[in-house]
Order: C-alpha cells, then structure tokens, then sequence
C-alpha cells in the first residue's frame, strides 16, 4: 500500500469535515473491495476515513410496511434477522449467499451498494425489491441509483446512511455463483407486490438491471412457466473466463424461472 492517513469519526458531522478537509479522501465500509483494491496499488487515497464507528448508521428495524437497514449493518446480521426472515425471506436468502463467513461478518449492505460491483448480490434486491437509498443530502429511488460498472448516482462526500425494502406479497432469490468467489455470475431477484412486478438481474450486465419483458409477462401470470419462451438478448452481456454473454443470457431466464418458483412457495 501507499502511505495514508487512518481516521474513525464518531459522527457524521466529523466524518463529513474529514472528507471536505482532505485532497483524496476514500470512505471504507466494510472495506471487502477498497482494501485488495489498494494492497494492489490499484488505488491510492490521500485518507482513509472510516465509518465503523458511526452506530447510527448499524442495524436494521421494520417501520411499518418496510424494512429500514443502516447503511454499515453486516450481511451476516442481515441474514439472521427474525424481521428479514419473516418479511422479506428472500433478502435474508440473498445475505446469506454472499461471500463466505468472514465476508458476511465484514462486509456491509451500504458498501456494497456503494460499490456498484456487476457481480454483486445486493444491486438485486435494491431493484427487484424497489427499495429507497437514503443518503445524508436525499432519498434515491432504485431505478436511479445504479449508473454503470463502479458507477451509482452518489455524489462525492455523499454517504449512504440506510437503504428501505417494502415488503412484498412475495419474492425469490437465485443466483448462479462462481464456485470460488460466490459472486453472481448471473443472480435474479423477482418480486410481486400487488399487480405489480420486478425483476432484476445482476452479475449479467455492467450493472444490475430489471427484464421489463419479463415482469409483463409476470403481471399477467404468475408462474414461471410463462418466461420459458422469453429470449434474453446477450448483446452488451459480460462476457469472461467463467461464462460467455450467450451462456449468461441463457442463464438470466433459468435463474429468474427459478426464483419466481421460490416466490410462489414452490
């Protein structure tokens, strides 16, 4: 690594006049990515300001028809939650997928979706789910949140403070992991609240995205027999070493089938 400065604010006001103050300053979270990313000296932050001491931004509550997490609660608590299994099992489903344990007890919701990273699980549920980035300068709806690969709707010194999840009539989780890493080499996330539906997709493209064609289809019928036909186009697709964009395309109609079948109980 580079030589940096190492800052753990109390507040967010402190954190804040930290960032400001600084020429290059990187927030760490759970630091899953930031830390490999600058032992690599693929990036090299004049400070390092970090938000584990900020307990306003921890845990997670429901407040009437949602779930409200803190931006640095851990997926491991997200996983074990009694309100998220209850409510929304399958984002209880999707923590409990990430990483491994020592990931699960590090990583936070907020820094991952800070991240952007195309193979994540969270970019998932935060557009399947419709859930609401709440930041300290305003509210994100999730359409808008995720721009491109490492991009999101964040501006600089912007701090994720908590994201809420409504909670569904019903949804599923199913991801197609890489064996080593468990990343999503393609992860669906389909929901159904009222008439409405969503699905998203991760792992597949530059960042998470929804299958308008497929919540169409959904809307009418709620099986999912109804997507066997449905042709996902692998143009603009990733495209790696664990699976070519043809495979991925073919991968996003298998996953979502399979996570409407965990949505309806099946």
């Amino acid at each position: 690594m580079y030589p940096f400065d190492y800052h753990r604010p109390t507040s967010l006001k402190e954190a804040t006049n930290l960032f400001q103050a600084a020429d290059d300053p990187q927030w760490l979270a759970g630091g899953m990515t930031l830390l490999p990313a600058m032992k690599l000296r693929l990036t090299a932050p004049s400070n390092l300001i970090d938000l584990a001491g900020l307990d306003d931004l921890k845990g997670l509550k429901k407040i009437n028809g949602s779930i409200h997490v803190g931006a640095m609660t851990l997926h491991d608590v997200v996983a074990r939650s009694p309100d998220v299994r209850q409510n929304i099992p399958a984002l209880a489903a999707l923590a409990s997928g990430i990483g491994d344990s020592q990931v699960r007890n590090r990583g936070t919701i907020g820094g991952s979706i800070s991240n952007s990273d195309p193979a994540a699980d969270y970019p998932a549920a935060i557009l399947g789910l419709d859930a609401t980035i709440i930041t300290t300068c305003r509210q994100i709806a999730s359409d808008d949140f995720f721009t491109n690969l490492f991009e999101t709707a964040l501006e600089s010194g912007e701090i994720v403070k908590q994201v809420s999840f409504p909670i569904p009539d019903c949804a599923g989780y199913v991801k197609f992991p890489n064996p080593a890493s468990r990343y999503a080499i393609v992860g669906v996330m389909v929901s159904k609240t009222g008439s409405a539906v969503r699905v998203a997709v991760t792992g597949a493209g530059a960042s998470a995205f929804r299958v308008a064609e497929m919540e169409q289809a959904l809307m009418a019928d709620f099986r999912p027999e109804v997507l066997h036909e449905i042709q996902i186009s692998s143009d603009d697709l990733n495209e790696d070493l664990h699976a070519s964009a043809e495979y991925r395309a073919h991968l996003v109609n298998v996953m979502a089938r399979r996570a409407v079948g965990l949505a309806c109980g099946a």
